[in-house]
């Protein structure tokens, strides 16, 4: 689940903590020609690929390019190995809910921390053998390296193991946000920065003061182009 983040920003325990807003949902694709991550790189998942022996091994799931989906089609494999990513790319969001993801034999450039924020259900993780585990060794139960690869896996709930009850604010609590990463949720009825602020948040205000900001500016520069246009 995830929700618009607020003010703050604070780097803790090897992993980034955000104040948020009672989280709202996020809907699945309603079909496969929606998830773009699966067909992001050429070809179908091999068939002695860790993805397609997870998704062969339980009858409800069913592959697709290069995802395994559930009858509902929402992602829970992903296999994007030797598909020349120096970065995951735009759409790899759509696999949040993926337990089992392969990218080894890509040349991945960078820490990918950030890429794997939402990334809750994650619990394989397949790189190439110099990338780190998102959230480093911490983040995970077992890193294993093999000859060609690593993999990282059973992800850690940072919340029960950071030790410290002043993590949250009072009407806040810690949920877990992908390998190495955590979130401040406020508590229902509570919003705003460190959840101080009481009551529901206003989304038709919010959208109100958007929709005049944006109507005085299409006012103004329309008449500024006016001017110019009787000037010459």
């Amino acid at each position: 689940m995830r929700s618009f983040p607020e003010q703050d920003l604070v780097q803790k325990f090897s992993g980034a903590l955000f104040w948020r807003l009672v989280p709202g949902g996020r809907s699945a694709s309603s079909s496969t020609s929606d998830i773009k991550i699966c067909s992001q790189c050429p070809g179908s998942v091999q068939n002695l690929s860790e993805v397609a022996l997870y998704c062969k091994g339980t009858p409800e799931l069913m592959l697709h390019a290069r995802c395994c989906l559930n009858r509902k089609g929402i992602i829970v494999g992903l296999d994007l190995q030797n598909c020349s990513l120096k970065d995951p790319g735009p759409n790899f969001s759509q696999a949040h809910t993926a337990i089992i993801i392969d990218l080894q034999a890509n040349p991945l450039q960078g820490d990918l921390t950030s890429t794997f924020r939402g990334f809750t259900q994650l619990q394989t993780l397949i790189l190439p053998q110099d990338v780190t585990c998102p959230g480093d060794i911490n983040a995970w139960d077992t890193v294993t390296f093999y000859i060609n690869n690593q993999t990282c896996e059973a992800q850690r709930n940072l919340c029960n193991s950071t030790g410290d009850p002043e993590m949250c604010p009072e009407n806040g609590s810690c949920a877990p946000d992908g390998p190495g990463l955590l979130q401040c949720v406020c508590a229902e009825g509570f919003h705003g920065y460190k959840c101080m602020r009481q009551g529901s948040f206003s989304l038709l205000m919010f959208f109100g003061i958007l929709g005049s900001t944006t109507l005085s500016i299409s006012i103004l520069l329309w008449g500024t182009q006016r001017r110019k246009a009787k000037a010459s």
